[in-house]
């Protein structure tokens, strides 16, 4: 419960800047989006439709015909997440305003407000829907990667894009959109970033208290043999915040100088001590 009630304020915060970065920065400055939130903002141009509720209905029927490839939590937590979003759009409709009138510096906050809002929102379990959905579908039937397709929709939008709002503008969109993917994975992995470091040495015992009592980390001890000269090596392996990798380095040099260490960046860890599955 405690989880849930996490997640689900997550995503409602994350709803709410992604909203507020459109409807303050996006709108205003007559720029646009890639993907569903891409449609949506054109259509508003065009006709004045409500953002919130164009971007509600176009979802939920996307939604609708995808719901098969999402497990049940991620769909629902998918749902939510695009009731939030329209409803924070909804609102902040009329009450939006223009905060600038330099592009640059809007394109600056609309990427960095937009990717930070989905990125809350993505880091909870939930997704924006739109794009999101169809690259699921062609990565379940065709194989496609998920990101190539979630690109190439994005980037079909912002070109078509340039007949509404003109090259200038929508070349300040694909600043927008490039702002926003990087603001996504600041959140998503860069904090909670760790990375994996591999430790061979012919002092692995003392390497291993080192570090045990110094920075008070557990390690995983592998059994190896080297290649060349068919000595048994005990491998060390362990994952740490990226913040903690210089001191771990000077540890291992004050023991052995000539230890050779691997450090690999790690995409997620799961597992006790780490984060729920």
């Amino acid at each position: 419960m405690k989880r849930t009630v996490k997640d689900l304020t997550t995503i409602l915060a994350g709803a709410a800047i992604f909203a507020v970065g459109v409807s303050y920065f996006t709108i205003p400055n007559h720029l646009s989006e890639g993907g569903i939130l891409g449609i949506t903002i054109i259509t508003h141009y065009l006709f004045h439709w409500s953002p919130g509720i164009v971007n509600f209905v176009l979802n939920a029927v996307l939604l609708a015909v995808g719901y098969k490839f999402f497990e049940k939590r991620t769909f629902i937590y998918t749902l939510i997440s695009i009731a939030a979003c329209s409803g924070f759009l909804y609102v902040m409709e009329d009450m939006g305003k223009k905060l600038t009138d330099d592009s640059l510096l809007a394109s600056l906050f609309a990427g960095l407000l937009v990717g930070i809002g989905l990125g809350f929102i993505f880091r909870a379990g939930g997704t924006s829907g739109g794009t999101t959905i169809l690259a699921r579908i062609g990565n379940q039937l065709f194989g496609w990667s998920i990101g190539n397709v979630m690109l190439l929709l994005d980037m079909l939008v912002v070109a078509g894009s340039v007949f509404i709002i003109g090259l200038e503008k929508t070349m300040y969109t694909v600043l927008v959109v490039y702002i926003g993917a990087k603001a996504i994975d600041f959140i998503v992995e860069g904090l909670d970033e760790r990375v994996a470091v591999l430790i061979i040495s012919n002092d692995s015992g003392e390497i291993l208290d080192t570090i045990t009592n110094k920075m008070l980390r557990g390690l995983t001890v592998l059994d190896g043999r080297g290649g060349y000269t068919g000595q048994d090596k005990s491998i060390l392996y362990i994952v740490i915040n990226k913040q903690e990798i210089v001191r771990l380095k000077n540890l291992i040099h004050e023991t052995d100088k000539n230890a050779y260490v691997t450090v690999h960046n790690v995409h997620e860890v799961m597992g006790k001590g780490y984060k729920a599955s």
